[in-house]
């Protein structure tokens, strides 16, 4: 069967995925099995999707619930649960008002807009660039491809959006020497997620925040693989003392069904005014009822706080690793967003581990992400080490 299946998928879908061998067919928890049977302990959740893990039976239900009631109507009326999850998120956040839409890019793109209209109504049409990082990944439309520090994501859609600077992460003089007076925000990832799960020097983003307020510049943070207590908080920038006046989420925030989020302060916000921006399928019903469980679980059931924990276990289990293995250079990250570099390239390390019954990621060639549903439990990453130390030799 799976035979059948990658046959007709190579005939039939665009050739956009460099796709492994394997057909999966469900998921429980933190494992899935494959179309032959085969299990597999999952350290990938869908690319930091899956925070609560496969089929969460609250989120199943609360579906299930919403699409026997209401599937979709136009953003031209009112639907009970858009407004509570807006409500939640502004509750729980430094934000005053929510703008959903499906996806991590879609939040991006709706964060450049929102930037840029905010100063050509505060009469000041000269600033609209924006400066992000080098190494950076905000999303594959044209605006956010071009915000992106990575060349290769960059390749043959030249020419690129114009209005885009870029400099180093964790360089602070190279972001006060390119601010200006055309400058209309910074947007950055508080850890560099698709960069090499990257962190922050100590204080460096205070440092960011400082400049931008400064110069009048609007920060806003991506948080598209970070929030949703993946980092051990509910959103990363509460691990760095200060706050941001635009945030993006995606990924998590319905443990697998598309939805974005772009909040932002009132001030900010109120740029966007009827007609200026819009999303067709932008918050459902159906997609916030099922983030509605998924923050509500956040919050009640202490997974972030598992998260955090076993999130240390793995980093010094990850340590040891690298005590026993010269291929491995580094152990980094926070909560359950951790990498290992090695010097070598990965991935031969991530079929290794699929063969042996485990789902890893490569990222830039020779880093080992792993970003797992923030439910995994500690007998699962010691199984992982085990496998990495085997491999390893």
């Amino acid at each position: 069967m799976s035979r059948d299946i990658k046959a007709k998928a190579d005939r039939v879908i665009a050739k956009t995925y460099k796709r492994f061998p394997v057909v999966i067919e469900k998921g429980k928890g933190c494992t899935l099995w494959d179309t032959d049977g085969k299990n597999y302990t999952d350290f990938v959740a869908g690319i930091a999707v899956c925070n609560l893990g496969h089929a969460h039976p609250g989120v199943s239900k609360a579906l299930s619930r919403q699409a026997d009631t209401l599937f979709h109507v136009s953003n031209l009326y009112y639907t009970v649960p858009q407004v509570e999850l807006a409500s939640w998120l502004t509750e729980n956040s430094f934000a005053d008002r929510v703008f959903f839409c499906n996806s991590g890019a879609e939040a991006n793109e709706a964060a450049i807009k929102l930037a840029r209209i905010y100063f050509k109504e505060k009469g000041e049409n000269g600033r609209y660039r924006i400066i992000s990082m080098e190494h950076s990944f905000h999303g594959r439309t044209m605006a956010t491809l071009s915000a992106t520090g990575q060349e290769k994501i960059k390749k043959g859609f030249e020419p690129v959006l114009e209005g885009f600077d870029y400099v180093p992460f964790n360089d602070i003089g190279a972001l006060l020497s390119k601010i200006g007076s055309s400058t209309c925000a910074v947007l950055i990832e508080p850890i560099q997620g698709e960069g090499g799960v990257r962190c922050p020097d100590q204080g460096y983003l205070k440092a960011v925040r400082q400049a931008c307020d400064e110069t009048g510049t609007l920060l806003i943070f991506d948080e598209i693989q970070t929030g949703i207590g993946r980092t051990g908080k509910l959103f990363a920038y509460e691990h760095f003392d200060m706050e941001p006046d635009i945030m993006t989420l995606a990924k998590a925030l319905a443990n697998g069904l598309p939805i974005g989020a772009m909040l932002a302060r009132e001030e900010v916000a109120d740029a966007f005014g009827p007609g200026s921006h819009a999303s067709t399928f932008g918050g459902t019903p159906v997609v916030t009822a099922a983030s509605l469980e998924v923050v509500r679980v956040l919050s009640e059931e202490n997974i972030i706080d598992h998260c955090k924990k076993v999130g240390a276990y793995f980093k010094e289990r990850l340590s040891w690793l690298k005590n026993r293995h010269e291929s491995i250079e580094d152990v980094r990250g926070m909560g359950l967003l951790l990498a290992m570099e090695l010097n070598m390239e990965g991935d031969k390390i991530v079929t290794l581990c699929m063969e042996k019954g485990f789902l890893i990621n490569c990222i830039q060639g020779s880093i080992l992400r792993f970003i797992p549903p923030l439910t995994i439990e500690k007998e699962e990453i010691d199984a992982l080490v085990a496998c990495l130390d085997e491999v390893l030799d």
